[in-house]
């Protein structure tokens, strides 16, 4: 019986010395939707980007919704650094999304992460970039804002459904950074349709949220 018992610690002792198994490598092209994430410049600018004396937070340009990444998603949870053999884009190719992306570093970046688990090319991720901005209508008011207003995050969705009658609020999560507005997050099926959201992406912020007026 001793023996037993000793070759069993023997056992289990020998398992806590052997290595942590590797965690499964993501795969390129399998997920489930995509997550549109459109930033709100003014409050990232206010927090960040002015510091950094970034293009997109020059007022004369005016710049209030920008793309900061079109996420492929699992229904539990995402991928993320998926190895791909498509080739990264060029410079020039990442520099051409600042119109959409606010910037070439970030769409550089959002490639890196997020567009090669979409299976696609890095010149098809930026042009299903485009195609999702472009199918989200963004609401005129929120677009051209023309002072500071606070709203609840409710009224910004209720905004976005009015502008796009085929969204619905468990299709849209409102984001915050402390007391501004974040992110609006859109959730689309991999034909970028809009669809609802998978429960851990719906995130909502509670509470009225600071809209600062672009410029």
């Amino acid at each position: 019986m001793k023996t037993i018992a000793a070759a069993a610690a023997a056992f289990l002792s020998a398992l806590c010395t052997l290595p942590p198994a590797a965690a499964a490598q993501d795969v390129a092209g399998d997920f489930d939707y995509y997550v549109l994430a459109l930033s709100w410049s003014p409050s990232w600018c206010a927090t960040e980007g002015r510091g950094r004396d970034e293009a997109q937070c020059d007022p004369r340009r005016r710049t209030a919704f920008v793309v900061h990444g079109l996420w492929p998603q699992y229904e539990d949870g995402w991928p993320a650094d998926c190895r791909t053999a498509e080739r990264d884009p060029s410079r020039r190719e990442s520099a051409a999304m600042a119109d959409v992306m606010g910037s070439g570093g970030l769409a550089w970046y959002q490639w890196q992460k997020h567009g090669r688990c979409s299976g696609l090319s890095a010149q098809g991720y930026y042009a299903a970039v485009r195609d999702a901005a472009a199918g989200a209508e963004v609401p005129a008011l929120l677009k051209m804002l023309p002072r500071d207003v606070t709203l609840p995050a409710g009224v910004v969705e209720d905004a976005f459904i009015q502008a796009n009658p085929d969204m619905t609020r468990n299709g849209i999560t409102v984001t915050c950074n402390g007391k501004r507005l974040d992110e609006v997050r859109i959730c689309l099926t991999r034909d970028l349709q809009p669809r609802d959201c998978a429960p851990d992406s719906r995130r909502d912020c509670a509470g009225a949220l600071l809209m600062e007026a672009p410029g």
